[in-house]
């Protein structure tokens, strides 16, 4: 909301992740800006004309950032066929064909949000599995991780996909055919009608209103969806209806634009990072893992950007002023992403930037204190469903998954998000995930692991600002921007504040 007046005083307990000042009682804010910060009683006899809101019936905190999200995708996705929560494969059938039912012959039917465990299957699933119920619309799902695509057999035809076709570089099409993994779900995706500019922009509109309406004021987008995606947000801002300030990732293979690019940063949008994937995702058996790899014999993952070209690329994107954030989920990927990093160290603090790591999820013990002055960018969400994964995969690393209170102890900086559209950025499950460590099977993955709610909060607020380099933002104090979280309980019902 934006006050008509141009002092505007709030009541209310806050909490301002500002050391010199935890808590107060009142902030003044004016232009989009706070202006003061302190007792109630003291603010008000200091600003007698300021608009007043009373809140002291709940708290205020500075504003929620979700420092993992695929915006564009995630309002893409609020539209399209919803798996999460699917029991069987014949209930992704069922949902397929209530549907095709409701949908134009020959029309593409997306979606996902699936996991292979939550469906019994101990293979891949195959097109024939879905055909039955849609023999005139080709289908293309995702897992919940989005590194394993499931096609029926009219999609893979309209792709030109069939048994003799090669796997591409760091993908691999399953026979009997059905699944794809990594990059060569593409080989599918590509031949999806490309979305109008309109109906990006409704998309991203949707993403960004959803993220607002759930308390969140910022956010970080991590690429991998098309440069008609940023171009769509900062559409958005220039006509100011960006409910949210963004920090973009650029994929490295968009390294050569990245000099004009920067010139179109702005107030809420920038592009500050350079994204790299060392591997894919535990569910899809795609996790670059060292030997022995997967408890069910599957392998050891699929390897995917190579530590030399994360090593040379990131090195351009720091001489550029660019963030190297590199997707990493298994333990090899982690061992190779460190070994790389510790090469651009010095040129990082020599730009006074952090590097950065996304997910950082199953790691070998003496890896964790490496991570030491790095950004880890982690999904508390994540590991409530897959607890139960980490125990029947990777049995060997029940205790070194989801690792958050031995990366603070290390001097890592977390920076918690979503992932979204592969979890929805759910404030309440997010902090639950966090705080109890409890699973959707009633297990707690490595408790020792839990953080408190205020250290929770830290991460979703002041920790991406500074993973952004973004010093007026996660703390009330004078000069800092006016945008806000009020809870009725930290953890539970949020919503923005922002002036």
């Amino acid at each position: 909301m934006v006050s008509s007046s141009p002092q505007t005083l709030i009541l209310s307990r806050i909490l301002t992740q500002n050391e010199a000042q935890p808590e107060a009682e009142a902030v003044l804010v004016e232009a989009g800006r706070v202006v003061a910060v302190g007792r109630r009683e003291d603010m008000q006899a200091q600003f007698p004309k300021a608009d007043t809101l009373d809140h002291r019936d709940l708290i205020l905190t500075p504003g929620l950032c979700d420092a993992h999200i695929h915006l564009v995708a995630y309002g893409f996705s609020l539209t399209q066929l919803q798996l999460y929560g699917a029991r069987s494969v014949a209930e992704i059938a069922a949902r397929v064909g209530q549907r095709a039912a409701n949908t134009p012959i020959g029309t593409w039917i997306q979606g996902g949000g699936f996991l292979m465990s939550e469906l019994g299957l101990n293979d891949y699933p195959t097109a024939e599995m879905l055909d039955s119920v849609s023999l005139h619309h080709p289908v293309l799902l995702y897992s919940r991780d989005l590194h394993l695509a499931w096609a029926n057999s009219l999609a893979l035809r309209l792709a030109g996909v069939n048994e003799n076709t090669p796997d591409p570089l760091s993908g691999r099409i399953v026979r009997p055919l059905g699944t794809l993994l990594e990059n060569a779900a593409e080989l599918v995706a590509r031949a999806v009608p490309a979305p109008s500019g309109a109906q990006t922009l409704a998309a991203a509109r949707a993403g960004a209103n959803d993220l607002a309406a759930r308390g969140y004021v910022s956010a970080h987008t991590m690429a991998y969806e098309g440069p008609e995606a940023p171009r769509a947000l900062q559409t958005l801002a220039a006509q100011g209806e960006l409910p949210l300030r963004i920090w973009a990732c650029l994929p490295h293979q968009r390294l050569p634009e990245a000099a004009e690019l920067l010139k179109t940063n702005s107030e809420l949008f920038e592009f500050g990072g350079l994204k790299f994937f060392a591997d894919g995702a535990l569910g899809s058996r795609t996790a670059w893992l060292h030997p022995p790899g997967f408890a069910d014999g599957s392998g050891t993952g699929i390897a995917l950007d190579s530590p030399e070209l994360i090593a040379a690329l990131g090195r351009e994107a720091l001489e550029l002023g660019l963030v190297p954030v590199t997707h990493a989920i298994g333990d090899r990927a982690n061992t190779e992403v460190l070994n790389v990093y510790d090469g651009l160290r010095a040129l990082a603090r020599q730009k006074g930037l952090r590097l950065r790591v996304e997910h950082a999820q199953h790691l070998r013990p003496g890896d964790i204190p490496r991570f030491a002055g790095l950004t880890v960018s982690a999904q508390p969400i994540h590991l409530q469903g897959d607890a139960a994964m980490i125990g029947a995969l990777l049995p060997q690393h029940q205790r070194t998954s989801y690792a958050f209170k031995s990366f603070k102890a290390a001097g890592a900086l977390l920076a918690f998000g979503s992932d979204a559209p592969v979890a929805r950025p759910d404030v309440r499950a997010s902090f639950a995930a966090a705080v109890t460590r409890v699973a959707d099977n009633g297990v707690r993955l490595a408790p020792n692991e839990a953080l408190s709610v205020e250290e929770t909060l830290w991460a979703f607020t002041r920790g991406p600002a500074l993973a952004a380099g973004w010093t007026d933002e996660g703390m009330i104090q004078a000069g800092a921007r006016a945008a806000f979280t009020l809870w009725d309980q930290v953890g539970h019902q949020a919503r923005a504040l922002v002036f």
